[in-house]
């Protein structure tokens, strides 16, 4: 089982922001452009475990010693059930440094649009709160080596 897949079944956000790279490129499938940074991704995956009911891994696909891994889902946001895929392609150091979300039927894509559309301003505020921490951690770490 993928460290991802664990994290997110365990509902477990620290653990689930651990696994990506700072560069990491978060690709919605409900808004056109992608979201880079660990900071925004981190904010968006914890929106997600409020929105989804139901959330269930059903299949994994992948070579566990590759570097590119497929996680089917099902979940039921707004009353829709949808099925999707969270496809995860990791760098050098095994942390996730793209991750595509892709879930179907329409209706559900719109459901979910619908209930991250809701969830922007908290994402976005937490997002800057992550980057805020982030570049503070790397004042301390540059003052360290002064």
């Amino acid at each position: 089982m993928h460290p991802f897949r664990k994290a997110v079944e365990d509902r477990d956000a620290r653990a689930m922001i651990d696994l990506l790279a700072e560069n990491v490129v978060f690709t919605s499938p409900v808004a056109f452009k992608p979201y880079p940074g660990k900071a925004i991704t981190g904010a968006i995956l914890r929106g997600v475990l409020r929105v989804f009911e139901d959330f269930a891994y059903v299949r994994e696909i992948g070579d566990p010693d590759g570097r590119d891994h497929a996680l089917v889902f099902t979940a039921t946001v707004g009353g829709k059930r949808l099925h999707g895929c969270d496809f995860l392609h990791l760098d050098e150091d095994g942390r996730i440094d793209e991750l595509t979300v892709m879930v179907r039927p329409l209706s559900a894509a719109q459901a979910l649009a619908a209930a991250m559309a809701a969830e922007f301003d908290r994402i976005a505020a937490e997002a800057a709160a992550g980057a805020a921490d982030a570049a503070d951690a790397a004042d301390v770490t540059g003052a360290a080596d002064r």
